[in-house]
């Protein structure tokens, strides 16, 4: 408490001494002195300037020492060279604190360097605390303390820190658009002394402050920052830049920072529940989302519309994130039916059509009807819809999104936002930025029973004969997977082939035999066989209410060493086949490695979709493994590409290990699905 006892006359300063308050507009000296008197700071300001004797009308002294009291917080705008000498009589005075603006320190080369050690040292003679140098200043507007730049005067809920005077100031400009202020703001520049760490542990205790958001380049002290992480008990949203290793090398320069790993800090912010932005809008609408949305009791959201082009962004952003969009039940959407005109849609989204233009009450009489049944409503103004505004209730569970609406929306929004209420310019915006209230939630485990994976409706999976036979004569090596019906037939067929032998079970409804204990791999003599037939025979009864087995395949186990890849097609009913590969495997469900190529393709096409995949080097030699034989992979992908042109029946190819050698390719696992 004696670290936030200091930042006292920094955050409520009783009286500031501006040096180099200027007599011209629009310099800094003069505009930073105007923002505090213009916004009302209740206390003494002295201007400092040796040659000016009245600034707006305020009584100029030539020095600090020339003050009539000691100010409580100097505010620096002079020569970078003359600042920390000004500082030493600063203290001298008696001068507590410091805003040191001025740039040309440790950002500026090896002769600002020293300058800011010259900064530093001082600091830590005299025990000043000090924010910057090189930064854009302090505004409290509940203490009415504008030491910065634009003046915003509106009291808000957010404090925002940040490393970047500019990024800081575009933020300002978006929460003073909507009338939401903030209730900090702090420019830490350089972080001679002062940084975000302290500033998190302050506004963690500040009564004005509901959410803290901050712009980070770097950290400058890593065990303090974990420890004000650690101890904030209000929401804190980060937006980390330098993430890439050119991004990083930018940040150093720009603020001479450590910008760290980015993994890292992805680590410690999931760790310490800090809600990461990606973007600055994003940082302003997670703050903005936590400040004044009340905290959803669930994930239900139900929307109601003027367009239902809207509503798809905000239901697929909604999926995105895991929240729930479900119908209403059959009693409450009759219901809806008989409230509302026929023409409009009723389920989940509620397209209440052009008509909410003229009937804006339609938007309210959905959301009493349907709230008991839903924890969110989302209501998207897509249309110029007079009195939207009244449609909403301040303080409920209600999430804006206003697009769409020229001049009629402006003026709404103006209403939104002096009731008290954001709004939200895109659905996607407004439902990620809604989704921040269930971002640390345990992921739900995966519900037992039915394998997750199966044959989707309205399509067939061919017999792994069939399919088999089909790949081989096109082209591609495949592992022949005949069918055995009992055990001695499986044991009959794996003599055939010589061991070792795969077995896999067969069946119309399953897609991935992994999923129900219905793959054996690399069995070594007939009593293996005979008890692997059995095995999958007897998991398959725990299955038998919904799964027809058509017997066991046997086939001969591929030769070691190959790299597993997948490679199939997808049938799209308007732009015909799609070629997919990546890595195979139970990796292609885990990491989804995999990109795509529209069919008909050149060779270049081809050889590209092998690069655009993150696992590609694995193909070229990695880490003393071979390379793969691309040439191979490459003709299989062009026979694949004809076999599918020849045959428009099938929805879907499927490769599933493609092993992948030094020289040449087999495919252990065939699946084709034929539109039933």
């Amino acid at each position: 408490m004696d670290i936030l006892a200091s930042l006292t006359p920094i955050f409520k300063p009783g009286s500031v001494a501006v040096i180099g308050a200027s007599t011209a507009p629009g310099k800094l000296g003069h505009d930073i002195l105007a923002n505090l008197k213009n916004g009302g700071f209740p206390g003494a300001l002295y201007p400092i300037n040796p040659k000016a004797d009245e600034i707006l009308g305020l009584k100029v002294y030539k020095s600090i020492g020339d003050t009539p009291t000691v100010p409580e917080l100097a505010v620096v705008v002079i020569p970078a060279r003359i600042v920390a000498a000004t500082l030493e009589q600063c203290a001298a005075k008696g001068v507590k604190a410091a805003i040191v603006i001025t740039g040309g320190f440790a950002e500026a080369g090896p002769d600002g360097e020293r300058l800011q050690d010259e900064l530093a040292q001082v600091i830590r003679q005299t025990g000043m605390r000090v924010i910057g140098p090189n930064c854009q200043g302090v505004n409290m507007p509940h203490e009415l303390m504008c030491a910065s730049w634009p003046l915003i005067t509106t009291r808000g809920r957010i404090a925002f820190a940040s490393q970047s005077g500019t990024v800081g100031a575009a933020f300002l400009d978006m929460a003073a658009a909507e009338h939401l202020g903030v209730s900090g703001f702090v420019s830490l520049g350089n972080r001679v002394d002062v940084d975000e760490a302290e500033v998190l542990m302050y506004f963690n205790q500040d009564p004005h402050t509901q959410v803290i958001a901050l712009y980070l380049e770097g950290v400058k002290r890593a065990s303090y920052f974990l420890d004000a992480l650690r101890e904030a008990e209000k929401p804190v949203i980060i937006l980390k830049a330098g993430r890439t290793l050119q991004g990083s090398r930018a940040a150093e320069s720009h603020t001479k920072s450590m910008a760290g790993t980015d993994a890292i800090y992805e680590a410690l912010f999931r760790k310490y529940r800090v809600h990461r932005a990606d973007t600055l809008e994003e940082l302003f609408d997670f703050a903005k989302a936590l400040a004044y949305l009340p905290k959803p009791k669930g994930k239900k959201l139900m929307i109601s519309t003027s367009s239902g082009g809207a509503a798809i962004l905000a239901i697929d952003e909604a999926e995105k994130h895991g929240l729930l969009v479900p119908e209403p039940n059959p009693i409450l959407k009759e219901r809806l039916r008989e409230m509302l005109p026929a023409h409009c849609a009723v389920g989940n989204p509620v397209d209440l059509t052009g008509d909410a233009i003229s009937a804006p009450d339609l938007y309210k009489q959905v959301m009493d009807k349907t709230r008991a049944e839903y924890d969110t409503q989302v209501v998207i103004f897509g249309d110029p819809i007079p009195g939207a505004s009244q449609q909403v209730t301040p303080g409920a569970s209600e999430l804006v999104v206003y697009l769409g609406g020229a001049d009629v929306e402006r003026e709404e929004r103006q209403k939104f936002y002096e009731a008290g209420i954001p709004v939200f310019p895109t659905p996607e915006r407004g439902i990620a930025a809604l989704a921040q209230f269930f971002r640390f939630d345990p992921r739900p485990a995966p519900a037992p029973g039915r394998p997750p994976v199966a044959v989707p409706e309205g399509l067939q999976l061919l017999p792994p004969p069939d399919a088999a036979a089909m790949l081989t004569k096109a082209g591609i090596p495949a592992a022949a997977a005949p069918l055995a019906l009992e055990p001695e037939q499986a044991v009959e067929l794996a003599r055939g082939f010589g061991y070792p032998v795969a077995m896999k079970i067969a069946s119309p409804q399953l897609a991935h035999k992994t999923d129900m204990g219905g793959v054996y791999l690399g069995l070594e003599n007939d009593e293996e066989v005979r008890q692997a037939y059995q095995e999958i025979i007897e998991a398959t009864r725990l299955y038998e209410s919904w799964v027809t087995v058509h017997g066991v395949s046997v086939s001969p186990m591929a030769k070691p060493g190959g790299l597993e890849v997948i490679l199939g097609v997808i049938t799209d009913p308007q732009y015909g086949p799609t070629l997919m590969f990546g890595l195979g495997g139970v990796n292609t469900e885990i990491y989804k490695d995999v990109a795509f190529c529209i069919l008909p393709a050149e060779d270049a096409e081809l050889e590209d979709l092998m690069t655009r995949i993150k696992g590609y080097r694995l193909l070229t030699g990695y880490r003393g493994q071979p390379p793969r034989d691309t040439k191979a992979l490459l003709s299989a992908m062009k026979a694949l590409a004809i076999f599918a042109g020849k045959h428009p029946e099938l929805d879907q190819i499927e490769l599933n290990p493609l092993l992948l050698y030094e020289k040449g390719l087999f495919a252990v696992d065939v699946r084709i699905f034929a539109r039933g």
